[in-house]
């Protein structure tokens, strides 16, 4: 595996957002070339006019129809499902939201039949598809429907790998939404993930609290008590893995502990996310294990607000593609 190229496919994301912005400056800015073939999805036309705009020369890119001229070394931008469109840097629409969809949908019709090795998908405007496509929730959702397995999403960066019990749900319906066979399902992945995609041989994990001081001996909720601690327990002497808590979120994410455990349940979205995002923005990436594809993306969104301004931020979508590429590497050793 040492001399193979991973090919790495590539969703455009919206084209009125940063996606090829930053797509462009990962794959120019770093030695990414020197470790893997980047085969990018989207209609060539609307590739070029995005370059015009933004004031990138396109001599550099090999705009190919066909597989068998995929070059290494070279940003390849495979030819998708052509399209006229005026692209307006910054405005949210409906025609360029079905773009970004149509180039998930090719990207992922294509790393099912082996053309390429993992997908990194640039950010989309889930809002807006929603309006084409009325049953498009999220990237998670929709990789789940099209490969094997069950989803997890997972935030990395150098400093912590988390993952959440429950997702996009209002704040009022997570107690509610977690349960004891959830957590140790949710663990159970996260412990696998650890093992077959980073190569951790005997994974330590973390268990959040739900409620302020994980509860403070039930004074503050009983899900501690009731739900997370029975769970840790069974997933100690049952399913023998290394879990610890359920511990206060407030006081949990110090360099000490974040350096003692190799992965991180939280219960709810922001409770993990808000410090993961604040230690770790610039280069977080976001994950989806527990699927036969490997998929992953930058944490931010599609910054319509500096789109077009060349001063977007690229190292998230670097990181993503270097994580995918050492997933791969991992799971294929």
């Amino acid at each position: 595996m040492t001399n193979y190229k991973i090919k790495v496919g590539i969703s455009v994301g919206d084209i009125h957002g940063i996606g090829i912005e930053i797509i462009i400056n990962a794959l120019t800015k770093s030695d990414l070339l020197n470790k893997c073939t980047p085969v990018i999805f989207c209609s060539h036309e609307i590739f070029r006019d995005y370059l015009k705009l933004i004031n990138v020369l396109d001599s550099e890119i090999n705009f190919i129809d066909n597989f068998n001229l995929v070059l290494e070394k070279k940003i390849n931008v495979f030819q998708t499902e052509k399209f006229k469109h005026r692209i307006e840097l910054g405005k949210p629409s409906k025609d360029a939201a079905y773009i970004a969809f149509k180039s998930l949908e090719t990207s992922c019709f294509q790393l099912k039949n082996q053309k390429i090795d993992v997908l990194v998908t640039a950010p989309i405007d889930k809002y807006q598809i929603r309006k084409s496509i009325s049953n498009f929730i999220g990237h998670t959702e929709y990789l789940e429907n099209q490969f094997k397995g069950k989803s997890l999403m997972v935030m990395l960066s150098e400093k912590m790998k988390i993952a959440f019990i429950t997702g996009h749900i209002p704040l009022k319906k997570v107690a509610e939404s977690i349960n004891k066979e959830k957590i140790i399902n949710k663990t159970i992945q996260l412990h696998h993930s650890l093992k077959r995609d980073f190569g951790i041989t005997k994974p330590k994990i973390a268990v959040l609290g739900l409620n302020p001081h994980a509860g403070e001996n039930d004074m503050l909720g009983v899900e501690e008590s009731d739900v997370i601690s029975p769970a840790v327990l069974h997933l100690k002497t049952k399913e023998n893995i290394l879990a610890d808590g359920p511990f206060s979120a407030d006081s949990f994410f110090s360099e000490e502990k974040l350096k003692k455990y190799d992965g991180i349940i939280a219960m709810y979205h922001d409770q993990g996310l808000i410090p993961f995002k604040g230690l770790s923005f610039s280069s977080g990436v976001n994950y989806t294990a527990g699927l036969n594809a490997i998929r992953t993306s930058p944490v931010h969104g599609v910054a319509y607000d500096i789109s077009g301004q060349n001063n977007a931020n690229s190292d998230s979508f670097t990181a993503a593609i270097d994580s995918a590429c050492n997933i791969y590497l991992s799971r294929n050793s």
